[in-house]
């Protein structure tokens, strides 16, 4: 019988306990999958089954949304997190990668934290749910990538100001991107022999240094070191010619500098329905592509296509 997917509650006050519940119903009779969490924190609307263990998902999944209780101290309030909550979101978390690590499930599909309710709550140590999962895993190196069915990028350096980005971008911090992404793509994706597009830094790449030097002093140069080494790799790139229709059909994912050179692109071809996937974990980790979006909580607006695609992409990258 096949192993399910584990859904973390995550911010309990969020969209992610009505989202996940909602994709539940898109998905039953397609995904096994059970939610994480406390049971009070769910919609009513949808119908679900407490478990015992991870073992009775599959059956039950076809029928109710399988849940996993896991006891919070309070009740949630849509749109206004408790720092009472606070201990049990980074514990769903722990206990997920436990089920994931000890063959008990497939993936984890994690639903939106807020990461001020945490720390306030409970002093969580980490910037996000990344640094805090590659922490349970022993504290691996990981990378972002932002999936759709049209897309799939990675910034290089991600949460950091754009006056940094020069500085933190080294040699190091590239190859090691390229690698995990290139390891990725083929052990989680089945890609054979991923072709990765490598974008330049600067505007036009460059510009043959007329706009900035990196691309010339050490960008390029590593691009062909690691094509010599195996690597198919295409770059550096000037950015603003990247992302149309026919550049896409050449690579199977594109390595970006920064932050919004990566996000800017896949959120404005599939901004429902982008999944943020965690490379270099021990495990498949895949989230919804967005917030906590307190302002439409408990509203029953919120749209579950992003969490649909996580739950999709996490099943099949499992299958692989």
């Amino acid at each position: 019988m096949s192993l399910p997917v584990v859904l973390t509650c995550g911010e309990p006050a969020g969209i992610g306990p009505e989202i996940a519940a909602r994709a539940w119903a898109a998905l039953a009779d397609r995904v096994p999958m059970m939610w994480l969490g406390d049971p009070r924190h769910l919609p009513t609307d949808i119908p679900h089954q407490v478990i015992a263990t991870p073992a009775q998902a599959a059956e039950i999944c076809t029928r109710a949304l399988p849940v996993l209780a896991h006891p919070f101290t309070s009740k949630a309030t849509p749109g206004t997190p408790d720092p009472a909550n606070a201990q049990g979101v980074i514990d769903v978390i722990a206990r997920a990668v436990d089920l994931v690590s000890t063959g008990q499930a497939a993936a984890i599909c994690t639903a939106p934290i807020h990461k001020k309710a945490l720390k306030d709550g409970a002093s969580f140590a980490y910037p996000g749910h990344t640094e805090y999962l590659a922490a349970l895993a022993g504290g691996c190196d990981v990378v972002m990538m932002l999936a759709s069915e049209q897309l799939r990028v990675v910034p290089t350096t991600i949460h950091i100001p754009l006056e940094d980005v020069p500085h933190a971008l080294t040699p190091a911090l590239l190859r090691r991107t390229i690698e995990i992404t290139h390891n990725g793509l083929r052990d989680r994706f089945g890609v054979d022999a991923p072709r990765l597009a490598i974008s330049g830094l600067n505007p036009h790449a460059g510009e043959g240094g007329a706009m900035g030097r990196q691309e010339l002093d050490w960008i390029a140069p590593l691009v062909v070191e690691m094509q010599a080494q195996g690597f198919n790799l295409r770059g550096p790139l000037s950015a603003d010619t990247m992302f149309h229709a026919a550049a896409r059909e050449t690579y199977d994912a594109a390595i970006c500098m920064y932050h919004d050179q990566a996000l800017i692109p896949i959120k404005t071809l599939d901004f429902d329905r982008g999944v943020n996937i965690t490379l270099g974990l021990p495990f498949i980790r895949t989230s919804p592509d967005h917030g906590t979006a307190f302002d439409i909580a408990g509203k029953g607006i919120a749209t579950p296509s992003s969490m649909i695609e996580a739950i999709r992409i996490a099943h099949r990258m499992a299958a692989a």
